[in-house]
């Protein structure tokens, strides 16, 4: 009996690769493009908190984004432009009206904060199958929910701040609950969980929380204020940020994403 549950054992170690879950990962049903309006609230070591009024609109299942900050007053107007290619670095912008200047994130500014959060530049990109090697090295309960734990490695030639990632992924939804991103040192850099609602047939973010282990602050991305319909139905592997929740296109959208530059503000 005992040999018999040990090869039954095996038997579910191998029967899903770590390449097989995240192309499941990959290809869950998310809307391809859409438009969100974001909660981001900051905590400084002190516990003191400042929010901040965000919109974020995608397309072509979030290759392509732009977030724009609506509040408070000294933010107003800011609006980071995303980019993602498959043959060079993803393309990254930040428009700052107060000095009428679009500033490019080069790629060894991608270890930067966004905005003076826990997550940075390299947090806001997906994460790229044939950019990394995956593994699952167990399967657990995570908040009352059973989980496959996954590891992704960066390849030798990705650019990253990054030397792994833990991912627990829901084994029945394929959806990341928790995330643990470690830096080149192999010690644990920063902490994410992911919770989501269930909206016409999606499973999309409703809240992000980000922890820098070293800042111990803490901060979160709450989401609200969908409009418009879902457009398509594929998915993307997470990215480092949990991935913006994609939407319809908006009246004042640029039409060319190459080369617009993110100066319109949102109405």
């Amino acid at each position: 009996m005992k040999k018999i549950s040990f090869m039954l054992l095996i038997g579910w170690v191998f029967a899903l690769t770590g390449d097989e879950l995240a192309q499941k990962m990959d290809d869950r049903k998310t809307p391809s493009d859409s438009k969100v309006d974001l909660i981001m609230t900051l905590k400084n070591k002190k516990g003191k908190t400042r929010s901040s009024s965000l919109r974020s609109i995608t397309k072509d299942d979030g290759e392509k984004q732009i977030i724009w900050f609506l509040s408070p007053a000294d933010d107003k107007g800011v609006a980071f432009l995303k980019i993602e290619h498959d043959d060079k670095d993803d393309e990254m912008r930040i428009w700052l009206p107060a000095f009428k200047k679009i500033r490019r994130i080069s790629a060894n500014k991608r270890s930067d904060s966004f905005m003076g959060s826990d997550m940075s530049y390299e947090d806001m990109s997906s994460r790229q199958l044939d950019e990394y090697t995956f593994n699952i090295t167990g399967q657990e309960i995570y908040d009352s929910t059973s989980c496959y734990i996954l590891e992704s490695v960066p390849r030798d030639h990705i650019r990253t701040e990054y030397s792994q990632h833990i991912t627990w992924i829901d084994t029945s939804l394929y959806l990341p609950l928790k995330d643990n991103s470690y830096d080149k040192s192999g010690e644990l850099l920063k902490e994410k969980y992911f919770f989501y609602s269930h909206i016409n047939g999606y499973d999309v973010l409703s809240e992000v929380k980000v922890r820098d282990v070293y800042l111990r602050r803490g901060d979160f991305l709450r989401f609200g204020g969908c409009s418009g319909s879902f457009l398509g139905a594929s998915g993307r592997l997470l990215g480092g940020s949990g991935g913006f929740w994609e939407a319809p296109k908006a009246a004042n959208e640029p039409t060319n994403w190459q080369t617009s530059s993110p100066t319109s503000q949102p109405t």
